[in-house]
């Protein structure tokens, strides 16, 4: 890659890592829009790059996931009953998502990525949250949650906290353990999602091959994100501490719009 990919691939690691740690959001809804852009000079053919971008992202969750949960089980914030519960329907959902991805058109994948982030968008504008209403359901519903959370962030490329957070937070889970044990759930999601990625695009023709991709996994831009993205989280949940995030939340929600928007018109190209 050329070194003006290079450097912008890591200027979006810093921004992703330093808004993960701000917000407590993952970074696979910026990533993704970001990285269809940038991997189309890097020789990515243009039916391929939204499986790539999304691919990608959910391979850069496995570095940044274990920052965040270290952070939170030092609070005493991750419920690991819930972790182990929910993590072999998290494994078996992260792997089915890839597969589905991967066997999608371009269409769908971006169509489903767009709908995925503005719903998340205007939730996180309104404030939306959950009324408590019931408890964790016994091991049958936990690990039919988890495949469900597993399915839908393997398909976007996300950690899944938008969709464990209200899950749990609705099942009367205090909101910094709802928010600690979604953290905890994004290693087995992106463990189980990206081999899901390498597997659906291992025999893909028109991708560069090795070194530079395995299966739909772009390495060059997970490893450049990843290095810088690590490194910027904590300095993010660091300065959350001593502001407040509430109007930040709003000025997001506003730009994921706009991404969301950016992923429909590549929906629509691409049909």
């Amino acid at each position: 890659m050329e070194i003006q990919i290079i450097l912008a691939l890591a200027a979006l690691g810093c921004c992703t890592g330093f808004l993960a740690g701000l917000l407590g959001i993952g970074g696979g809804m910026v990533l993704t829009p970001f990285l269809t852009l940038l991997l189309g000079y890097a020789g990515i053919p243009i039916e391929h790059i939204v499986h790539v971008a999304i691919a990608t992202s959910m391979g850069t969750i496995l570095f940044t996931s274990l920052s965040s949960v270290r952070a939170h089980a030092k609070r005493g914030a991750v419920l690991w009953n819930v972790v182990f519960s929910m993590a072999p329907g998290i494994l078996v959902g992260a792997v089915v998502g890839a597969q589905v991805s991967g066997a999608l058109p371009t269409f769908w994948v971006a169509l489903i990525f767009a709908v995925f982030v503005y719903t998340s968008a205007a939730k996180m504008f309104l404030n939306a949250k959950p009324t408590p209403s019931r408890h964790l359901p016994g091991p049958a519903g936990m690990f039919g949650a988890g495949t469900a959370i597993g399915v839908i962030s393997a398909l976007v490329g996300a950690g899944g906290g938008f969709i464990s957070v209200p899950f749990m937070t609705w099942c009367n889970v205090k909101m910094h353990n709802a928010v600690g044990t979604s953290a905890a759930f994004g290693f087995p999601i992106a463990f189980a999602g990206t081999i899901g990625y390498i597997i659906s695009g291992w025999h893909l023709t028109g991708l560069p091959g090795w070194p530079y991709t395995i299966g739909y996994i772009h390495l060059p831009a997970l490893v450049c994100v990843a290095a810088t993205s690590i490194f910027f989280a904590p300095f993010g949940a660091k300065v959350a501490h001593s502001i407040d995030t509430k109007p930040l939340k709003r000025i997001f929600a506003s730009v994921l719009f706009l991404l969301a928007t950016y992923m429909l018109y590549k929906a629509i190209s691409a049909f």
